[in-house]
């Protein structure tokens, strides 16, 4: 992995240059949800494009690989249960990133829960320019993984 990112806190989910929001409800319960998170691991049988995923750093960190081999070494910046799972990313092999912070929030929502995740992020005028059509697939991505890990959880 070739680009160290500038180390950010989880105020960068608000303030980032590009910031993409999604949100979605799902049947199934905030703290099932919450452990689906944590469970590092458990995101390739859910999540379509990570292709590898492991804690590492005695679970303070996460190392993740995506389809197309984009690789992320992350920290995790808040595991506050049952409400928000966060992590920055701190090493990259995609060229012009310069910080990613990943914000999970979770929310009682009638019978089941409301799951936002917030894609916080800058990076060279270039980078930010290509991640303006990037919005919609990652909506996609969000939308079909939070609906695949519902249907894991149901089953």
């Amino acid at each position: 992995m070739a680009h160290r990112l500038r180390p950010v806190g989880l105020d960068f989910a608000g303030i980032a240059p590009v910031r993409h929001v999604s949100a979605l409800v799902i049947p199934a319960p905030v703290e099932a949800v919450y452990r689906a998170l944590e469970d590092v691991p458990g995101w390739v049988d859910w999540f379509p494009q990570v292709t590898a995923a492991r804690p590492v750093d005695g679970g303070a960190g996460r190392d993740i690989t995506l389809s197309g081999g984009v690789r992320f070494r992350e920290t995790v910046i808040v595991a506050k249960e049952p409400e928000v799972y966060a992590y920055r990313v701190d090493v990259t092999n995609v060229p012009g990133v310069r910080a990613i912070v990943e914000e999970w929030r979770l929310a009682p929502a009638g019978d089941g829960t409301r799951v936002r995740w917030t894609f916080a992020t800058d990076g060279t005028a270039a980078y930010r320019l290509a991640m303006k059509p990037i919005r919609i697939a990652q909506a996609r991505a969000f939308r079909d993984a939070v609906s695949a890990l519902d249907r894991r959880l149901a089953a």
